[in-house]
């Protein structure tokens, strides 16, 4: 595990690396691979759209959330902070943003227009600054931060704890009782540090494995989120 880079964004490389290590750890974990294989990257661009994207999704299903998306683009062409500025509130809920998503996407691109905030300058932060510059405007939540760490940023250790889809693949791999709790699920996982990213990877390829079995459409983790 020692030759496996922790402090460097995955590549799919360093990903089934990881996966082969946390296999010989967790017998649970292993059984995943067995029965399902390794799990997807799932990576995302960094930068303001996959963070409205990921605004868009809190509490919502992936589908309706990207249709809203794809309007937002037909709209406006690329997303950027002075295209969203552009739009008044009634183009911004004809495209599908409810007035609590709306005035966060909004806060976000005014912060980034105004300098106060730098999604380039993310990428040379370490998790915990990350954390705290994204969450520090309204909106942003801990699920949005670790997605876009997890996802966006590629860091290794990522860990949304809040994830629904997380707490239920966690509670079927592991048999527990009932599905756990943020906190719970994280006391579960540091058992799986400093790849918690690649443990979470690996549970939702495990719960998407277990929906598409039973004919549901679900291309993509993120649709389950449980929080901002």
């Amino acid at each position: 595990m020692n030759a496996l880079p922790v402090d460097a964004p995955l590549t799919e490389a360093a990903l089934h690396a990881a996966v082969e290590t946390l296999a010989r750890r967790d017998a649970d974990l292993a059984r995943i691979v067995e029965e399902c294989g390794p799990p997807p990257l799932w990576p995302r661009e960094p930068g303001f759209p996959t963070l409205v994207l990921l605004i868009l999704e809190q509490q919502v299903s992936l589908a309706s959330a990207r249709a809203a998306f794809t309007r937002l683009e037909a709209t406006i062409g690329a997303v950027t902070p002075p295209g969203v500025l552009s739009l008044s509130d009634e183009q911004m809920r004809a495209i599908g943003f409810s007035r609590q998503k709306m005035a966060y996407v909004r806060s976000l691109a005014s912060a980034l227009q105004e300098g106060h905030l730098s999604l380039k300058a993310l990428v040379t932060l370490e998790d915990e600054a990350v954390r705290r510059a994204l969450t520090a405007y309204k909106g942003i939540g801990p699920w949005t931060a670790e997605i876009y760490l997890l996802m966006a940023l590629r860091r290794p250790d990522a860990w949304p704890a809040s994830d629904l889809a997380l707490a239920s693949a966690a509670q079927r791999v592991k048999r527990l009782p009932g599905r756990p709790s943020p906190a719970e699920l994280t006391t579960l996982a540091e058992a799986w540090r400093p790849w918690r990213s690649v443990a979470a990877r690996l549970l939702w390829h495990f719960y998407l494995s277990q929906q598409l079995a039973v004919g549901r459409n679900a291309a993509d983790p993120a649709k389950t989120s449980a929080g901002s």
